[in-house]
């Protein structure tokens, strides 16, 4: 439940960071933070078995697509919308999820999981489409890339629930924030040569050194910890924790305005990721 509510706090206030972040550079600037307080945890445990080529590839594969993906997509798109309408966004991992198992491992939907993906939709649809949303094209183009962060974020899922039967919850956090920050290097270093640094405020370095660590350290380990304890299916409740963190940064610190539209969409969202799990 902290993991994520602080998934959904740090979604909420990199909306602050876009603002003076280019979004590569900002990607790169939290993979390395991460990298530096993770040193220590890079190194195979006493007792730990030693990796084989299958766990390498689902580490590479856990990075490229919630690490350095999600980061994309979620970044890009809270710069084109409100922390509001990402975290009702969000809240459609689990219905995702479902329907990724039904499409590549031909599990069935039962009726309560198709309500839960529907209210999911509902809650997107009206976010997206609502008089009291931007509605605007940005608007549009930022939600849908928050759907590709979203269907990331329920490939990442499902390859870490494989991951925490092999390989510690530490270790896992560690290497896949190093594949993350190789991915980005590139263009990081790209948008930092052209950048200037002397025009960020005390007060967004230490935002981004909480985002830092919160995204890459924090709520990973917190996850996959849990993951080792509780049953998939009952630790998907608790990313009810992500929209409600969203929303309460979004209308309660970044003062973004709340109509009954979004108030809808926020108990669509809830209502669906309850019936999902």
């Amino acid at each position: 439940a902290s993991g994520m509510a602080l998934v959904g706090s740090y979604v909420g206030l990199s909306k602050i960071l876009v603002l003076v972040l280019p979004i590569f550079l900002l990607a790169w600037l939290r993979f390395g933070i991460a990298a530096v307080a993770m040193a220590g945890w890079v190194k195979r445990q006493p007792g730990e078995a030693k990796l084989g080529p299958h766990d390498r590839w689902l580490l590479f594969l856990e990075s490229f697509f919630g690490n350095f993906l999600f980061s994309v997509c979620m970044l890009f798109g809270v710069a084109r919308t409100s922390a509001l309408a990402a975290g009702v966004i969000m809240a459609a991992i689990p219905a995702v999820v479902a329907i990724l198992s039904w499409i590549l491992l031909k599990e069935r939907i039962t009726l309560r999981v198709g309500a839960g993906i529907a209210c999911a939709v509902g809650g997107i649809a009206l976010v997206s489409f609502g008089k009291h949303a931007s509605g605007d094209l940005g608007s549009l183009v930022g939600n849908l890339l928050l759907l590709g962060a979203v269907t990331c974020e329920a490939i990442y899922v499902v390859i870490g629930k494989k991951l925490t039967g092999n390989v510690s919850p530490k270790r896992i956090s560690a290497l896949i924030n190093l594949w993350g920050l190789l991915l980005v290097t590139p263009l990081g270093l790209w948008q930092a040569l052209a950048f200037d640094f002397g025009s960020v405020s005390p007060g967004t370095w230490g935002l981004l050194v909480f985002y830092a660590l919160a995204a890459s350290v924090v709520t990973v380990w917190l996850w996959m910890k849990g993951l080792q304890r509780v049953p998939a299916p009952q630790a998907g409740v608790f990313t009810v924790c992500l929209p409600l963190a969203a929303a309460a940064v979004g209308v309660g610190w970044l003062g973004e305005p709340a109509g009954p539209g979004h108030a809808a969409a926020l108990a669509l969202s809830v209502a669906g990721l309850l019936l999902a799990t």
